[in-house]
């Protein structure tokens, strides 16, 4: 089955891929920036997620095999791969796994590590809508604030509603794999995975995700890893500081 895609431009394949819960039109505004650099930007839905097909099957491994198949589809070679939080994960598995595919990667605000089991809250709020009652969009942001007290997290999650039809709103996620499967998005990169070209890790200043100590693991994995900290940003830095991430990545495509 085909991921959802939005096309951005002409030029050299940039695939972005978004975080959990997440979608590719978080993506859109920097999505265009980078089109005019002189690339053509593919904004994906992984599985699971937007516009893109539901499946009981959801890993690392099957997600990263979605793209490639996708690039086998659109005839793309010599990527850049742009992944953020979980699709960074899905992003350093393509490239370790397909260098002959992925010229460049760029990481944003996630290592090749274990993460434990952290959106246990988010999961309980969004579980607790119950769409038979037929809630707006108000209500739905009304249950999620006893659960999701910050206010960005709640917007990110509610650009995931839509109507299913007329009164009807759901989430467009697959609410009931990632319930089933929620430890998969902590999974660490297999330890025989190499990727010896070159990468762009970005870590938030007030982001934990991505530690200090956690270089010595990336530059396993990644030799010529470079890692880079944006200001002024959690773990949602693209979105924090949009200025900065552009700039981070524009310099590391010229170069």
């Amino acid at each position: 089955m085909e991921l959802y895609s939005n096309i951005i431009g002409n030029g050299k394949p940039f695939l972005i891929l978004h975080g959990f819960l997440g979608m590719s039109d978080n993506w859109k505004t920097l999505g265009t920036e980078f089109s005019e650099l002189g690339c053509q930007v593919h904004l994906l839905d992984l599985r699971n997620h937007g516009r893109s097909f539901h499946s009981d099957a959801f890993s690392y491994e099957v997600m990263a095999e979605d793209v490639v198949r996708y690039c086998a589809t659109n005839n793309l070679e010599n990527i850049v791969l742009l992944g953020h939080s979980m699709g960074g994960k899905v992003a350093m598995q393509i490239a370790c796994e397909n260098a002959n595919l992925v010229e460049k990667l760029i990481v944003a605000d996630i290592g090749p590590k274990y993460y434990a089991p952290h959106h246990q809250l988010i999961l309980k709020g969004l579980n607790a809508v119950d769409f038979s009652q037929k809630p707006s969009r108000k209500e739905v942001d009304t249950i999620l604030k006893e659960y999701i007290k910050d206010f960005g997290t709640r917007q990110f999650l509610l650009k995931s509603l839509y109507w299913k039809q007329p009164e009807q709103l759901a989430f467009r996620f697959n609410l009931a794999v990632f319930n089933e499967k929620i430890e998969t998005i902590g999974n660490e990169l297999s330890t025989n995975s190499h990727y010896n070209k070159p990468v762009l890790f970005l870590r938030g200043e007030k982001s934990n995700y991505i530690l200090d100590e956690d270089r010595i693991g990336i530059e396993y994995y990644f030799p010529k890893a470079t890692i880079k900290t944006i200001s002024n940003a959690g773990h949602w830095l693209h979105a924090e500081n949009p200025e900065d991430f552009f700039k981070d990545v524009s310099e590391f495509l010229k170069n």
